[in-house]
């Protein structure tokens, strides 16, 4: 059944019509009145809905019951990224959408080639949004992971609101493998991952996500492109442990 995405609050009963994106995605689909799909926020939950009337541009819907609950993923996950430049940083975005990212912090490190600032920053913030929430139409995903400001990295570090457990990647000697670290944590406690940008961090920032309390871990010795290593720490973190 075709999932939309709505910004409002819903509730059964309430009458709307679709936002304009969603309008033009149900005449692509030569959907008709009586049809039925289901709408999502983003917040949690999602609402069977109704097409009552359609016009050249505009679809009114008429929202039915909160459906049963989809299980959450087992535990919050935040990424904190040194943005990966081209492509990639949104080929990241969507596919940590899809696996179930809680947040995703946007860095610029000593290493990006990315660089964001002023109104250019702000629209790839929407942009990322954007794919954050058809990533979570297509996948059946309710809850839209938050999509931080751009940041830089000493900036971030010094912010209060870190999640109590958090870990960097790493490939220094010292580093632990994360499937240890993460056997060694609650199953349920939300943790953040910082990891760097093409190159990686650098030895001074490393030092200082240390310093700011983050835990030094591994994935093992190879050496992995900086949107691989993120998405398969954010699946490790999401593997609920066997019962």
């Amino acid at each position: 059944m075709a999932r939309f995405f709505v910004d409002r609050d819903l509730a059964a009963g309430l009458s709307l019509d679709l936002p304009a994106a969603a309008a033009r995605h149900v005449q692509v689909l030569r959907l008709q009145p009586g049809a039925q799909i289901t709408l999502f926020n983003g917040r949690g939950g999602q609402w069977g809905a109704r097409i009552e009337r359609m016009g050249r541009a505009s679809v009114e819907v008429c929202v039915q019951a909160l459906e049963a609950a989809v299980p959450d993923v087992a535990r919050p996950v935040h990424l904190a990224l040194g943005m990966p430049a081209n492509e990639r940083m949104d080929w990241l975005v969507e596919k940590a959408s899809e696996l179930g990212a809680h947040g995703i912090w946007p860095l610029q490190t000593t290493r990006s080639v990315l660089r964001l600032s002023g109104e250019r920053a702000l629209k790839k913030r929407a942009h990322w949004l954007a794919v954050a929430r058809a990533a979570c139409e297509q996948c059946g995903g309710n809850r839209i992971p938050e999509i931080g400001e751009v940041s830089e990295l000493p900036q971030w570090l010094m912010r209060t609101d870190h999640a109590p457990l958090r870990c960097v990647l790493s490939l220094a000697a010292d580093a632990q493998p994360l499937a240890l670290w993460l056997h060694r944590v609650p199953a349920d406690a939300a943790v953040q991952f910082l990891s760097g940008p093409e190159g990686g961090l650098s030895p001074a920032e490393e030092d200082a996500a240390r310093q700011a309390g983050y835990a030094p871990v591994s994935l093992g010795p190879r050496v992995l492109r900086a949107e691989t290593a993120a998405l398969a720490a954010l699946t490790l973190a999401l593997q609920r442990p066997p019962a």
